[in-house]
């Protein structure tokens, strides 16, 4: 997902999408007579009606076994709906925090730069009064999909609550991140949404933070919010 369209460093971060589990696949059935092997059962000893007991032996395991395949990919479908945000296909906001709190170790650990873009769209409520709720979630879904479709895939988008989203960037100065995040404001402002044969205009603030050594999470997030809020007032201050 493309900071500077550079390549995702070596080692990066876990990938913004939420990409499915692939589950194992079916072991093949065993053969009544393979299974009698393993049961120790001379061939001699094979009556109809051990045959008959072999055999809903095996029916019961393949049913077992269906029940925890089922069981299985049930626990998945749980787990990644854990981490996404119920509306957009980004992370939640507490899966997002983790992540970020992991690559903040990550990047002291190894010396690296990386970088949190904070997002803040303007006149949302605006939105939501003049065309009701239904535009506000087709426009935080519009926004969603637009940042997954130009970061890297080492980057993490998260929608952080309301109508603020969060994009960690790996590898990636704080300077690298301002312009990343000046480019994606950009094409949000070039990229109005149509809704209802409506054509909405959406735009946002934000702020680029990079991380240091051994800070919390919580605290990457207010010094982000804050540089949002120094360049919202700036911008004004300018106009």
């Amino acid at each position: 997902m493309k900071v500077g369209e550079s390549k995702p460093a070596t080692g990066s971060v876990p990938r913004a999408r939420i990409a499915k589990t692939a589950s194992p696949a079916p072991l093949a059935r065993p053969q009544l007579a393979d299974t009698a092997s393993v049961l120790g059962i001379p061939e001699a000893e094979l009556t109809p009606k051990v045959r008959a007991a072999i055999t809903t032996l095996m029916a019961e395991v393949d049913h077992l076994r269906g029940e925890l395949d089922q069981t299985r990919r049930r626990f998945e479908e749980l787990e990644r709906d854990a981490n996404v945000d119920p509306l957009v296909p980004v992370l939640n906001r507490r899966a997002f925090v983790r992540e970020m709190s992991r690559l903040i170790s990550f990047s002291g650990r190894y010396n690296m730069a990386a970088s949190l873009v904070y997002f803040d769209l303007n006149a949302f409520k605006t939105l939501n009064d003049g065309y009701g709720h239904a535009a506000g979630d087709a426009a935080l879904l519009h926004v969603g999909n637009l940042l997954l479709g130009n970061v890297r895939e080492s980057d993490i988008v998260g929608r952080l609550g309301g109508d603020e989203f969060g994009i960690i960037l790996a590898n990636a100065s704080e300077e690298v991140a301002q312009k990343k995040a000046e480019s994606l404001a950009e094409l949000l402002e070039g990229t109005p949404l149509s809704f209802e044969g409506h054509t909405l205009s959406l735009s946002a603030a934000f702020g680029a933070y990079e991380f240091r050594a051994g800070e919390s999470a919580q605290l990457a997030m207010a010094n982000a919010d804050l540089a949002m809020f120094k360049r919202k007032r700036s911008m004004k201050a300018g106009g």
